[in-house]
């Protein structure tokens, strides 16, 4: 079999993996959680995004853990936010229409559960390694949560072996050669150039180990999300005019394309789910909840209650699908882009199109905010799945002692993934990733009895701190009063 029949095969597994059962698996089990929780997820989603931006969230005072809850996050987000909020959404909107922005919406609703659920069990069953640091994530899940102690350590062993795999692939060599093509193109800087680069800045920030690459994580993913959300909120203002009828097409080709062009009823049924396909994947690629990654980062966190950190570690949901994947896609809706050519008459999809949405409204500047946008979006993928994939090799051989093995040779394989293309590498990655969900997924559903248990707990735990913040504050008011 020659490298072309492979590569072949090996994109027919992708798109099988990727295939319409591994989403109904993956937003259905998200469905399922949120009814089983009584929408307690959606209910709590404010508390949760007031905790991740208290002064709170930001110390090490409260439990036990390696990081800050905020700094866990932030971890976390390295890892979800990359080049699939930029790439990503004008894939998913060139291939199933302006309509896959909305399921990608409904996705992340769901997945917000998911997140919530994957990261609580992490912390409840995670462990303490022979150096005092924290290990956890959907394969100490498996092995301690599960009462048949063969199926947990199997699962585990499988979901450790898929994250590794795919933290070469996805999680670093595909990031690394978005940088460099993005530098190459906007900045005229040669590939080798850039690879040696990011390998050097990759091993000094990786081989700190995870407090060192929390530090990174807390200044450089809030401080790129807001610098593209603000680009974007500026090219959506320039185009104001044009964002309802932007959402009027968004909403129409995602439930009713007739509304807009017409057609048979087979062309709709059609329309409708490629624009959930492709909606739903990118959704649930971009933020990976179900994929149980985040979750390793979780249990890191110096927390005194898993389901509060589960809480604080399901805003990155909102954050990354929600807000900034929200920001390119009405972007793309407002600019008129979507559906126009280049100069060679080929159509404007992927990167092309995002840059060309973010041009349209202020110029070539636009070109360079999505390239540098690119560029810190997809390093800071690069140091989060380290970690993720860190700690799955950590759990393959059983102990901490060959993670600086691991460490080294992740950041010389930046090099690779910048300079060389490696479509078979990546495709297999790729599968990888999917298949990462599948034993995750399962032990969501298996322990989903647990998950009500501790959610149910932990209200009470909230009301009574709710009646003692509302009784401090009458007895401040008290003494205002009285003075």
């Amino acid at each position: 079999m020659d490298m072309a029949a492979i590569n072949s095969l090996v994109n027919t597994i992708d798109g099988i993996v990727w295939g319409p059962v591994m989403l109904v698996l993956l937003v259905g089990t998200g469905v399922y959680l949120t009814c089983l929780l009584k929408f307690q997820t959606w209910r709590n989603l404010p508390y949760a995004i007031h905790s991740v931006l208290s002064k709170e969230a930001r110390t090490t005072k409260r439990g036990k853990g390696d990081v800050s809850p905020f700094s866990a996050l932030m971890t976390a987000l390295a890892a979800t936010i990359g080049t699939g909020n930029i790439v990503g959404v004008a894939t998913a909107m060139f291939s199933g229409g302006p309509g896959a922005l909305v399921w990608m919406w409904i996705s992340a609703c769901f997945g917000l559960t998911t997140k919530f659920s994957e990261c609580m069990l992490a912390i409840k069953y995670r462990e303490v390694n022979a150096k005092g640091e924290m290990k956890g994530g959907p394969m100490f899940t498996m092995k301690n949560g599960f009462k048949h102690k063969m199926a947990g350590r199997t699962l585990g062993f499988l979901f450790a072996l898929f994250s590794v795999i795919a933290s070469f692939g996805i999680g670093n060599m595909t990031q690394a050669n978005s940088i460099s093509g993005a530098v190459q193109t906007v900045f005229g800087i040669p590939l080798e150039v850039c690879g040696v680069v990011l390998t050097i800045l990759s091993l000094v920030i990786i081989v700190g180990g995870i407090k060192t690459i929390s530090k990174v994580s807390s200044v450089v993913v809030p401080g790129m999300a807001v610098f593209y959300i603000i680009a974007g909120v500026i090219c959506i203002l320039i185009n104001i005019q044009n964002v309802p009828h932007g959402l009027y097409l968004i909403f129409m080709m995602a439930f009713n394309p007739q509304a807009i062009g017409g057609g048979v009823l087979g062309t709709i049924t059609v329309t409708i789910m490629n624009s959930m396909r492709y909606g739903v994947a990118r959704g649930c690629f971009s933020n990976e909840a179900g994929l149980g990654s985040a979750a390793i980062t979780a249990a890191a966190a110096t927390t005194d209650d898993p389901v509060r950190q589960g809480y604080i570690n399901m805003t990155g949901t909102f954050w990354d699908t929600i807000v900034v994947c929200s920001i390119t896609g009405l972007t793309i809706a407002s600019s008129g882009v979507l559906g126009t050519t280049d100069a060679s008459g080929a159509p404007l999809k992927g990167i092309a199109l995002t840059m060309a949405a973010f041009s349209s409204n202020i110029g070539v500047i636009g070109t360079y905010i999505v390239a540098i946008g690119i560029i810190l979006f997809a390093f800071s993928t690069i140091l989060g799945w380290e970690y993720h994939g860190e700690k799955a090799w950590e759990y393959l051989f059983g102990t901490h002692k060959f993670n600086m093995i691991y460490r080294v040779v992740f950041s010389l394989v930046v090099y690779v993934g910048a300079t060389q293309t490696l479509d078979l590498v990546w495709n297999l990655s790729d599968i990888a990733n999917a298949l990462m969900a599948i034993p995750n997924l399962i032990s969501l559903l298996v322990l989903s009895p647990v998950i009500k248990e501790e959610v149910v707990r932990f209200q009470g735990v909230l009301a009574k701190e709710r009646a003692e913040k509302a009784a401090l504050a009458a007895k401040e008011e008290g003494v205002k009063a009285h003075i």
